[in-house]
């Protein structure tokens, strides 16, 4: 594949040459070169993707750099993906979320970017999923943090294998939780700032209860709910533990299955962006077409049915 290395040279590379393909995948993504080594890497992926979101302010980047520390200490290669809401003047990321973490500049196992939403309030952007996909081919660990307000959470039930939700004490969030459908997202719950005493005592138990009204009856997966500080460090071991013990809950199981539709929902996120709904029903029309062979290639099924597609419509 012209222009791109394997994923073999990736995983022994430096960060600098995973820095370059990715702005390569930006600036070919129209591709076929591109699409082909995204689902390469879609194929290949080893690493276990923990998606972080919350309110503006929940600490979400104090708490990512406070994983970073802890998956580092055991020899583990670690990605930060930061998804900014985007400059109205330049397309870029806003708020520059990776000059807030505090990670060694020389330590090639920590790899942080951030990347603008684009169009997405809040969401995941067609090269964030395309960086998403590489990142989890070369990394052990990928925590992709989000601004999360609206979208955000449910873009990320789309490339997560982990959902981690931030809760504030005193903000009122765990009640405002409670009537959305929120609940039924993460995988893990962590109430920050627990140095707040019985704030976050109170915090973590509303949103217990939240949890216990709208979980489905039928998971085998108990959310746990776990009071953390990124400033003592308070709860982040146990917090660890909890993310390692969903990733392999998931291994068990259904996690092969799971990436598998993360793909298929790729695949239509592309279409119903660049061509709307009537290139999706399209798309979704041949039953056993374009969505089973997304399945395994997503990236190289949307520029197939976006050549058909153009054709049609001609």
């Amino acid at each position: 594949m012209s222009g791109f290395p394997s994923l073999a040279e990736l995983r022994a590379g430096n960060k600098r040459l995973l820095a370059r393909v990715l702005t390569r995948l930006e600036t070919h993504a129209q591709e076929s070169d591109t699409a082909l080594f995204l689902d390469n890497a879609c194929t290949g992926a080893v690493g276990h993707v923990l998606g972080l979101t919350g309110p503006p302010g929940v600490g979400k980047s104090s708490l990512t750099d406070a994983l970073i520390k802890a998956f580092r200490s055991e020899g583990k290669r670690v990605a930060v993906l930061a998804v900014d809401p985007s400059s109205a003047i330049t397309g870029g990321a806003l708020l520059g979320d990776r000059t807030r973490l505090k990670t060694d500049p020389s330590d090639d196992a920590v790899f942080v970017r951030s990347m603008a939403a684009r169009s997405r309030l809040g969401g995941l952007s067609d090269q964030s999923v395309a960086a998403i996909s590489v990142l989890r081919a070369v990394c052990d660990l990928v925590i992709v943090e989000t601004v999360g307000i609206g979208q955000s959470e449910g873009d990320l039930k789309q490339v997560a294998d982990t959902v981690l939700l931030c809760i504030q004490p005193g903000s009122g969030d765990s009640l405002q939780f409670m009537k959305a459908g929120i609940m039924e997202l993460p995988d893990l719950v962590a109430v920050t700032k627990s140095d707040l005493g019985a704030m976050a005592r109170r915090a973590a138990s509303d949103v217990s209860g939240a949890l216990s009204l709208s979980r489905q009856s039928d998971t085998d997966w108990t959310v746990p709910v776990v009071q953390v500080s990124a400033q003592t460090g308070a709860g982040i071991p146990e917090l660890v533990a909890h993310a390692r013990s969903h990733h392999a809950h998931l291994s068990k199981g259904d996690l092969s299955e799971r990436r598998q539709l993360q793909h298929v929902a790729w695949f239509k996120d592309m279409v119903r962006t660049d061509y709307g709904r009537e290139g999706l029903r399209s798309a979704s029309a041949d039953a056993s077409g374009w969505l089973v062979q997304a399945r395994d290639k997503p990236f190289q099924s949307f520029a197939g049915f976006a050549a058909g597609f153009r054709r049609s419509t001609n």
